[in-house]
């Protein structure tokens, strides 16, 4: 799912502004006129008479009072940016809504509130428009909240071989964020069993570490990107977002700030998740690591049949990137 967090600044605080554009506001609701100020201080989606969107034609603002208003909000919401108003902030309204398909961006007032509504049936609201005049309280929840992307169960695999298979195209993702020990991305054979691949943090006496980059592996493989979606490593280019994947399941998104795919010797890697046989190819060399269940970076040549590390399994199949319930077979 990817997260959009909208910022009130009506009545106009340039401190507000300032804050919202510094910390990533995907927009920001301000006075008739306010428009240009905006422009002058940053790029970014405006909300106002003047706007990028236009209060009445492309937002509406609606206070729910009692469940018949759903039905009209669902309409709405079809057609434009609804910010939705609970009169006693109940979730009750917004769990119909998201139960009922209905993208609309929920009324809040604080981090606490953004974190409640981004986590309503497991699936939350897609969208919070924040209305404080806090500056720390705006800060705290874009920077808590707008690089989450949930959470995964990820599982152990076990090794049962590692093998040299020659030459070929190897991709490195180099992210527009530095990465920390027990973090990397989902690569793999199969969109349906992804290697947590750990990012260059660890220093060597030969190569100094890249904390932005993920030596992800081959053109053909597979991640996973925000939306649960998968791309071919290939399709990414600089300005495309993937998951970045902790150790413990936590995910947040990442911008790709460069792609590098050069020429280098490869290596299969096959494992084991349950009875499942799953694979991944990455290039042969001491820098590209997996990650072990603890969190910790582990060497592809130092891989031994019975090692285990982690991994992210799910059943079904992709079309173009978008998960389906049939069977397919990858080998």
């Amino acid at each position: 799912m990817m997260r959009k967090i909208w910022v009130k600044a009506d009545p106009w605080d340039k401190e507000l502004v300032l804050t919202a554009l510094e910390s990533g506001a995907d927009g920001i609701m301000v006075p008739d006129g306010c428009s240009e100020k905006i422009k002058e201080l940053g790029r970014v989606t405006t909300i106002c008479a003047d706007g990028d969107l236009v209060p009445g034609k492309d937002v509406e603002i609606f206070t729910i009072t009692s469940g018949d208003d759903e039905e009209a909000i669902c309409r709405l919401a079809a057609q434009k940016l609804v910010i939705l108003e609970c009169t006693d902030w109940t979730i009750i309204p917004l769990e119909n809504l998201i139960a009922k398909g209905a993208d609309v961006a929920a009324l809040v007032h604080s981090f606490d509130e953004a974190q409640l509504a981004f986590g309503i049936l497991e699936k939350g609201v897609k969208q919070v428009m924040l209305d404080t005049r806090d500056p720390g309280e705006l800060k705290k929840t874009l920077e808590l909240l707008k690089g989450e992307a949930g959470s995964l169960s990820l599982v152990e695999a076990e090794v049962i071989d590692v093998k040299n298979i020659g030459m070929g195209d190897r991709v490195c993702v180099d992210t527009c964020r530095n990465m920390e020990k027990g973090q990397g991305m989902l690569v793999g054979n199969s969109s349906s069993a992804l290697f947590l691949v750990h990012a260059e943090t660890v220093s060597n006496p030969y190569v100094a570490p890249r904390p932005f980059r993920i030596n992800a592996g081959a053109v053909h493989a597979y991640t996973r990107v925000p939306g649960g979606r998968t791309r071919y490593l290939s399709e990414l280019e600089a300005g495309d977002e993937v998951e970045i994947v902790n150790h413990d399941g936590s995910v947040s998104s990442a911008v790709v700030g460069r792609l590098k795919i050069e020429k280098r010797p490869m290596l299969l890697i096959k494992a084991r998740i349950g009875d499942k046989g799953v694979a991944t190819i990455v290039q042969n060399a001491e820098t590209i690591r997996l990650t072990s269940p603890e969190g910790e970076p582990v060497s592809v040549v130092s891989l031994a049949p019975g090692d285990r590390v982690l991994a992210y399994h799910e059943e079904g199949g992709r079309h173009f990137g978008h998960k389906v319930d049939e069977t397919i077979t990858e080998k």
